[in-house]
């Protein structure tokens, strides 16, 4: 159950209770109206509203932001209706026609957006309590103060209760990924990761082309090992599932898509944690550390060690490739755009550029090449 579900269930019970107070009021003090009839109407039009709205605050679902305009338009025009209804009203510093039923449409907005959200209401109530004593007495500039404040840090706290929520539904998260990592590391171990070892030591002991075959093997297990590190083992489909429909086009996990890219030469750094981004951008973000990757083999020689590393920021996804070959002579992307070769400008910064990201090659003679790939989080699916 929500954090917040428990002042939904306590905003529902108190909306009638004071509904309630505020018609007990004017039965016991009615001769005192000298309009009587314009409070009737008004707490009649009340008592109706907060029996039907009742399901609009059971949950921040059903309250809606039209909804709680229009209930704090209700608390208004009762304290703006109190003078015409009692005109004594504001030299006697009485209640006014909703009286503390007020209270609970602005609490409304503190549950449903938090601080800033009870700041506006409270504000409103605030200018028309003022507007209806005209001369407000230092009682009436205690309750406006106290109702202000009050809203306000409780609005707060719905909204510190909601981060901290989020907060252990992440790490309960991590924590059920970190258990499934351990348990395909002991299964691949056990098995798989035994074998290719066994075929490398095996197959160095006879030589000729079984030691080539135990080369290969020995690749396989570091690059599988890679994979079982960071959690990511990628699922063997069944040949019927193959055959099925494509896969949702939904929100896709980018680590996937990057991690069968590591090798005894490639290394995948990751948050440790899903790394949402719609699919057709994980695929052109992946499609172009792909691009990247090629230019390392290319330039930098068979050699070059490269480095793919992941960050997920609330405002955008960034992924770093780096390597550690010559480097790039000054001009020679330019020279190369030139002569018709563009892996650089359309594989990578092209691909970026639609997702409407960027590509930054930063290349130091002699020190490696870095491409930095950003793509706005506004591709992130949450």
């Amino acid at each position: 159950m929500s954090v917040e579900q428990p002042l939904w269930r306590a905003l529902t019970a108190y909306r009638p209770l004071t509904m309630v107070y505020a018609v007990l009021i004017f039965v016991f003090e009615r001769d005192r109206f000298e309009r009587p009839w314009v409070a009737a109407v008004f707490l009649a039009f009340l008592a109706v509203w907060t029996i039907v709205t009742l399901p609009r605050v059971a949950n921040a679902v059903n309250c809606t932001k039209r909804f709680l305009v229009a209930d704090l338009t209700v608390a208004l025009t009762g304290i703006l209706l109190t003078p015409l209804a009692d005109e004594h009203a504001r030299s006697v510093d009485g209640p006014t026609l909703p009286s503390i039923w007020t209270a609970g449409s602005v609490l409304a907005f503190a549950i449903k957006g938090g601080w800033r959200w009870a700041a506006v209401a409270s504000s409103f109530v605030a200018a028309a309590n003022l507007v209806e004593r005209a001369h407000p007495s230092r009682d009436t500039l205690h309750n406006v103060l106290l109702v202000w404040v009050a809203s306000i840090a409780i609005g707060y706290v719905v909204e510190v209760a909601r981060a901290s929520e989020r907060t252990l539904a992440r790490a309960l998260e991590i924590e059920a990924a970190t258990r499934e990592r351990e348990r395909l590391a002991r299964d691949i171990h056990d098995s798989v990761l035994q074998v290719l070892a066994m075929v490398q030591r095996r197959g160095t002991a006879i030589g000729g082309e079984a030691a080539e075959l135990g080369r290969l093997a020995g690749e396989q297990e570091i690059a599988l090992r890679t994979l079982v590190s960071s959690g990511l083992v990628p699922t063997v489909r069944a040949p019927a599932e193959s055959m099925a429909a494509p896969a949702d086009p939904g929100p896709c996990d980018l680590r996937s898509l990057l991690a069968p890219y590591t090798g005894p030469k490639v290394t995948f750094a990751e948050p440790g944690a899903p790394v949402l981004l719609e699919h057709a951008a994980a695929g052109e973000l992946a499609a172009a550390v792909g691009a990247a990757l090629d230019n390392v083999r290319e330039h930098a020689g068979q050699d070059a060690r490269a480095w793919i590393l992941v960050e997920d920021w609330p405002d955008e996804v960034i992924v770093t490739v780096r390597d550690d070959g010559p480097g790039i002579p000054d001009g020679r992307l330019a020279q190369a755009e030139g002569e018709g070769r563009l892996g650089v400008a359309l594989s990578i910064r092209g691909r970026l550029r639609e997702l409407g990201g960027s590509a930054e090659l930063v290349s130091v003679p002699g020190q490696g090449t870095e491409v930095e790939l950003k793509v706005p989080r506004g591709k992130a699916e949450r």
